[in-house]
């Protein structure tokens, strides 16, 4: 995989910051003068519904916003697996939440990365900060983009009144980043 240039489709249900995680992922690498486009897809329900976000991130000019092949699939629920990892290029890899995914894929041609995003979520305090542990163990793996940059577009992005909640997404990135590194317990990472 090439780190320096990136196609990524972020997926899950309503209520996981599906949407988010891209406008953040899209964010940072802007801050870092990268090409990116980041396309949403969301279902008509505000929470519950399926959503998910296609990214790329290159040093080049980007022809399209169309990703039919994505290099990595950062997978937060069981459907959303299902839906996308038969897309995954060869060779691609898989970050998966197995808080909410028990079962492996079945192919046997990517890497598959297990996340317990949502019980570390729930140690820090909020399952809503799932999404920011992957987060952090897509940079801890890829190298896409620059943790401390990826702090600086929180500040940027979230709202006056919000602000407070940056620290503990920062713990959270942290800690994603700190599971991927450390080879912690929580992440098992294998080809699938």
């Amino acid at each position: 995989m090439n780190s320096k240039n990136l196609k990524l489709i972020v997926a899950g249900f309503g209520g996981q910051g599906v949407l988010f995680t891209g406008k953040l992922l899209a964010y940072a690498a802007m801050l870092e003068g990268r090409e990116v486009t980041c396309f949403p897809s969301y279902g008509a329900e505000m929470r519950g519904g399926t959503a998910n976000c296609t990214i790329i991130i290159s040093d080049e000019m980007i022809g399209s916003p169309v990703v039919n092949q994505p290099d990595v699939l950062l997978i937060m629920n069981e459907a959303s697996m299902e839906r996308f990892v038969p897309k995954l290029k060869s060779g691609g890899l898989l970050i998966m939440n197995s808080s909410l995914i028990k079962n492996l894929p079945k192919r046997q041609d990517i890497e598959a990365l297990q996340i317990d995003a949502t019980g570390m979520a729930e140690e820090l305090g909020s399952s809503q900060i799932a999404n920011m542990i992957m987060i952090g163990a897509l940079i801890a793996k890829t190298g896409i983009i620059s943790v401390d940059t990826v702090f600086n577009a929180l500040e940027d992005i979230i709202s006056e009144r919000k602000k407070g909640i940056i620290p503990v997404n920062q713990t959270a990135i942290k800690r994603g980043l700190e599971g991927i590194n450390l080879n912690n317990t929580t992440v098992k990472s294998q080809r699938a």
